[in-house]
């Protein structure tokens, strides 16, 4: 009998690899409030280095998040959740720091994917998933450029999009950012779409070739911190700032 698109049987390995990636981001994060809070220079925070980190933890949040779309048992109550948690961040940002307001950022990104793909969840599975996962990384890299104004693979080969796109700030969570708008986390549906989208064709893979090394158990701690990593993401900051506030009132 064929698998069908929710299991329930889970695939610890995509919990654990959230939960990494978490210890990540809060490492990121921390040295963010350390920069740009309380001004300590590390000058190494604003290298290319710690840009291809931050981009490696965040493409793997996104596309765990797609993973796990085939496993779910209600993809539109997850879409609800994660888009009530965004509008949380959104006015909290808004009220506390309004010059670094999240307007859309990783949460808003991956509701807004979970959310499109209800409707599009029998048409995904006639698709062949290898056949979809190499779609999506190559959508990925043609569409990497759109928020900077054009398409195409890095410096090889470059299209420039009209520049009427980039004239309405209503556009940005699309990939096209007017010049009024800013938001201090923002990823928007192109390229990170596809990003998920080549997720959840990883997910069907996993759930239909059922690979022991994803239903095995190899980390506790990081299964347990994937599972609550939603809770974690939103409280994440303000513990930081706290504890880092406190330190630094000692130290003086």
């Amino acid at each position: 009998m064929a698998p069908t698109l929710t299991q329930t049987r889970r695939a610890f390995l995509l919990d654990e690899l959230r939960g990494f990636m978490l210890v990540n981001m809060l490492l990121y994060h921390l040295l963010y409030d350390l920069v740009f809070l309380f001004q300590v220079p590390i000058g190494w925070y604003l290298s290319p280095g710690a840009f291809l980190w931050q981009e490696c933890i965040c493409c793997t949040f996104i596309a765990v998040a797609g993973a796990c779309a085939p496993f779910s048992h209600n993809n539109l109550r997850r879409a609800g959740k994660l888009l009530l948690c965004a509008m949380v961040i959104t006015a909290a940002t808004c009220l506390v720091m309004p010059g670094q307001a999240v307007w859309f950022g990783v949460l808003h990104l991956i509701g807004v994917c979970v959310l499109l793909f209800c409707p599009l969840e029998r048409a995904v599975r006639r698709i062949p998933p290898w056949a979809g996962l190499a779609a999506c990384i190559l959508l990925y890299l043609l569409t990497y450029g759109v928020p900077m104004g054009y398409w195409g693979i890095g410096p090889l080969w470059q299209h420039p999009l009209p520049a009427a796109l980039y004239r309405l700030d209503w556009l940005a969570p699309l990939g096209f950012p007017g010049p009024g708008f800013s938001s201090s986390d923002y990823f928007p549906l192109l390229p990170y779409f596809f990003v998920y989208a080549a997720g959840v064709f990883a997910g069907r893979l996993i759930q239909e070739r059922r690979p022991a090394v994803f239903y095995r158990r190899h980390s506790r701690p990081l299964a347990f911190l994937g599972r609550h990593s939603l809770g974690i993401y939103l409280v994440h900051q303000p513990v930081l700032y706290g504890l880092l506030l406190a330190v630094f009132s000692l130290w003086k």
